[in-house]
């Protein structure tokens, strides 16, 4: 039996959507897949509105910057998504739980996301869950590195924002002598 099925994949799936919002709901279906869901949802009308409704709740978590702030939001999405856990062994994956009893897409998105991004904060940190530290950059990171100091989305965000420091302190030496003594890991 699988004791954690909505780890780290659900909160990489929910980034990855808000990273990069399909335009239909097949695209959302696929995406899924990609992250190794395997769950079959009769298509409904307003799925696709619906599923981005979701997402931006997710978000809002996300963005909360204290961590009892966040608590609270992921404790309400979990109560409005989740229901009794349940044994499945659904498309031969093996028994595993599922904390949900929904079959519509936008439901099982919900449960997912709050209860994988719960179990991913509560077991890694309550801080590994953010935006990029790059400006303008406003994706989401989950830091699933070794010591939780990825700040970064990608690598290539990291190295332009090391860039526009390494050029500002050439050009005001004095100003930002102390910006890099912060964590800046890389992402």
């Amino acid at each position: 039996m699988h004791l954690n099925p909505y780890g780290e994949y659900a909160v990489l799936l929910a980034r990855s959507l808000a990273d990069d919002w399909p335009d239909t709901r097949a695209g959302i279906v696929q995406r899924t897949r990609e992250f190794g869901m395997t769950m079959v949802c009769p298509e409904r009308p307003g799925d696709h509105a619906q599923c981005r409704a979701v997402l931006d709740e997710w978000l809002r978590v996300v963005d909360a910057d204290d961590p009892n702030e966040r608590a609270a939001i992921l404790n309400q999405q979990m109560a409005s998504a989740s229901a009794y856990p349940q044994l499945t062994d659904h498309n031969g994956e093996g028994w595993h739980l599922h904390y949900r009893d929904v079959d519509d897409l936008p439901g099982v998105l919900h449960a997912v996301f709050s209860v994988g991004t719960a179990l991913h904060l509560t077991t890694r940190g309550m801080n590994r869950l953010g935006r990029c530290a790059a400006t303008p950059c406003e994706n989401v990171v989950v830091d699933v590195s070794r010591n939780g100091t990825q700040r970064y989305c990608s690598p290539r965000c990291g190295s332009r924002d090391a860039v526009r420091r390494h050029r500002g302190r050439r050009r005001h030496p004095q100003a930002l002598a102390g910006e890099d003594r912060g964590l800046h890991g890389s992402g």
